[in-house]
């Protein structure tokens, strides 16, 4: 199908995804997630019925699905995000950020990587896949415990740092992060758009007890934020996350608010990683070049995360907090990773080759860290009390 009509695209799309999710229940055996078998999925479509330039008038459908799960990040980054065990999570942040970052003389040597390529790619190294792992810690029960608490506030403030880094990637090529960017002063007015809004918002949570729950109010909320991030150059990731900050400041997110959510990110997340396996070319898998810098970010990745266990001493462990369960869930890239390399492609500060050994990376450490961390689960719940990990 050379130019097929959208409702043939969306509806082809949608058939990726049902064949998907039937997959997902006997591959989740083997912690494949959902989100490696859409892109398995988007990549057979991709290069033999639908080419990706069909997917061009959906771009924006599948963003919505992106855009929603930030918001929810954002939703976890409460006032009491901190109150426990601040210190940990301070150093592990700042370990899995600062890590990756001793790759970029070896990266840029050994591939011949300009300066924001070899940024966008130390990035991704630093990304978390937020969702993918709270999704696991949901499901066994484990976000309330000592350790999972601590993921959640590690993984949640670990983007950040990485968008930041995007930003510099994306600045140092002389290039704006969106299409609509403002200037160099950009970043600056988002900023005071910020601290705005997060006034504005307070005053409401002060004088008036009720907050807005109708989908139309959510989806202002979060396309606006979203634009205004990407309007001030500080991307629709970050706009988006915020956007999710300044509804959690309002009281607790539930009933018809997290209906509209999972509707959005049950819809929307799917045909995103379908669009971004599309993109992957058979043809640059047949090359060594792609495999080798695959590798390459795949050893760097898996080191990083190892170490942010240094960031855990001995006084958290007698607290609960066990490392390895820690560790294990930051390995994981997930959304984060994907949507920073499809950035970077739009942008052209990577080709394909580049962005097939990203998504490589990416799917590699997904389900490594989300094998890992269930055997982990499995152990901790399977073990009596006070035996050691």
């Amino acid at each position: 199908m050379a130019h097929p009509s959208l409702l043939s695209t969306l509806l082809i799309l949608l058939i990726g995804v049902l064949l998907a999710r039937l997959s997902e229940g006997w591959m989740a055996r083997l912690a494949v997630p959902a989100i490696i078998l859409e892109l398995v999925m988007g990549f057979i479509l991709g290069n033999t019925v639908v080419p990706f330039k069909a997917m061009a008038p959906l771009s924006g459908l599948t963003e919505l699905g992106v855009l929603t799960l930030f918001f929810q990040v954002g939703l976890e980054v409460r006032g009491d995000l901190l109150s426990s065990r601040r210190a940990a999570i301070l150093r592990t942040v700042a370990l899995s950020f600062c890590t990756p970052l001793l790759a970029f003389w070896p990266l840029r040597t050994l591939f011949d990587l300009s300066i924001p390529t070899t940024l966008l790619c130390l990035a991704v190294l630093s990304a978390t896949g937020t969702g993918v792992t709270l999704r696991v810690l949901a499901q066994r029960g484990a976000i309330q415990t000592p350790s999972g608490r601590m993921l959640v506030g590690v993984s949640v403030l670990d983007d950040l740092p990485a968008i930041a880094l995007l930003a510099i990637a994306t600045a140092s090529a002389g290039l704006r992060l969106g299409t609509h960017g403002i200037g160099w002063g950009g970043p600056l007015v988002g900023v005071l758009l910020a601290g705005l809004s997060w006034l504005a918002v307070s005053h409401w949570a002060r004088h008036h007890s009720r907050r807005p729950t109708s989908a139309l109010a959510i989806l202002m909320l979060l396309i606006g934020s979203a634009w205004v991030g990407e309007a001030c150059g500080l991307t629709s990731l970050l706009g988006a996350l915020w956007g999710g900050v300044l509804m959690a400041r309002l009281g607790p997110v539930e009933g018809e608010v997290q209906r509209v959510l999972t509707v959005l990110s049950e819809v929307f997340l799917p045909l995103y990683f379908i669009s971004v396996g599309m993109r992957i070319s058979a043809g640059t898998l047949l090359q060594p070049a792609a495999w080798g810098l695959a590798a390459v970010l795949i050893v760097m990745a898996l080191l990083s995360k190892l170490a942010c266990g240094l960031g855990i001493d001995r006084h958290d462990r007698r607290a609960g907090v066990d490392r390895w369960l820690v560790v294990f869930g930051l390995i994981p890239r997930g959304l984060p990773g994907l949507v920073f390399a499809t950035t970077a492609l739009n942008q052209g500060l990577i080709d394909a080759v580049q962005f097939s050994s990203l998504v490589l990376m990416v799917t590699v450490t997904t389900v490594v860290g989300l094998l890992l961390l269930e055997r982990r689960l499995g152990r901790i719940t399977s073990a009596p009390p006070g035996a050691p990990g």
